[in-house]
């Protein structure tokens, strides 16, 4: 069953970014630039051991779409690990971002979504952007800490990057990450997040990766739409993410939740809440990092939809599991 309406989710989340990003301006600015240990403690991984994977338990992370980060935080309870934000291909620098600044400077692992928007990838791969990415690169290498980069996730969904070409779209992932590469950028740890249901133009979701030696850690974006559309169907955690994880699975990588959220239609949020640590314990072991995409946007995927699911979200953040 198809789980994303077509028309709900637009091309770009660049009118929520846009609102998100420029409220953390202000944190950055006032953010003190110095390395907690905490995260100093990721980044020098020990031999064999998947750059920035806990050596137990999972990563919590967090997309700021509903107030501050210290409002978020003193809502949660706590301070999440991964710091999810997004930003334009070519338009935006999206390595010296000062929102990233502050988050080395608080001990956060920026997680980088990078969305070629309106980017042929033909340019991509021929070497258009290159000056670009090259800049890109030595100020990622200048950083000397490890954070993720996500580009044009959700390749197989309704996103289309790349015209929904999968010899295009890995053609163009392996020259950014060659020109990282040759450019000495080794701290950056690839993610690549396809959608949890492919599109029904799109290829299968892993027709389109990269291969092994281009990849650190693979990901899934998924939700639950709840029953709010009267085709869906009420899903929980462990069924959003149960068929591609099998595959994923597969490459014995990490794997990042890199996007997930609950609709509060058609069922309990809080329960579905609850139930995400047992499954990561039981049926997800390879699952290494959750982000929560905390925004009202085109279902109620924020914490504070209910005070019951917010509760349910304080309790969560807090248990051992998300504290390695």
């Amino acid at each position: 069953m198809k789980i994303k309406p077509e028309p709900a989710r637009p091309r770009s989340r660049r009118a929520v970014r846009g609102v998100a990003v420029g409220v953390l301006l202000v944190a950055a600015a006032a953010a003190t630039i110095s390395q907690t240990d905490a995260f100093a403690s990721r980044t020098e991984p020990a031999r064999g051991v998947a750059r920035l994977a806990p050596a137990q338990g999972a990563l919590l992370g967090h997309y700021y779409g509903n107030g501050t980060i210290a409002q978020t935080d003193k809502r949660i309870g706590r301070k999440p690990a991964v710091h999810l934000t997004y930003y334009d291909f070519a338009q935006d620098d999206w390595i010296k971002s000062p929102v990233s600044a502050a988050d080395f400077a608080d001990g956060r692992i920026p997680l980088v979504n990078v969305e070629p928007n309106d980017v042929d990838f033909a340019d991509i791969i021929a070497g258009a952007y290159d000056p670009m990415l090259r800049r890109r690169a030595d100020d990622a290498k200048a950083l000397g800490k490890q954070f993720f980069i996500d580009f044009a996730a959700e390749m197989n969904g309704d996103e289309g990057w790349g015209g929904h070409d999968p010899a295009k779209y890995i053609a163009a992932w392996r020259h950014i990450h060659d020109i990282f590469v040759a450019r000495g950028a080794t701290n950056v740890v690839w993610a690549w997040c396809p959608n949890n249901e492919d599109a029904e133009d799109s290829p299968p979701a892993m027709d389109y990766y990269p291969g092994d030696q281009y990849v650190d850690w693979t990901g899934i974006d998924g939700y639950n739409w709840g029953t709010s559309d009267p085709d869906f169907e009420w899903q929980s955690f462990r069924s959003v993410f149960a068929t591609l994880y099998a595959r994923l699975a597969a490459k014995g990588k990490p794997i990042i939740i890199a996007e997930t959220a609950s609709d509060e239609a058609g069922g309990s949020k809080a329960s579905w809440i609850a139930g995400i640590v047992p499954t990561l314990r039981t049926t997800y072991p390879l699952i290494k990092a959750v982000v929560w995409f905390d925004v009202d946007k085109e279902r109620h995927w924020q914490i504070t939809s209910s005070s019951s699911a917010l509760s349910a979200y304080r309790k969560m953040a807090k248990n051992p599991y998300f504290n390695p």
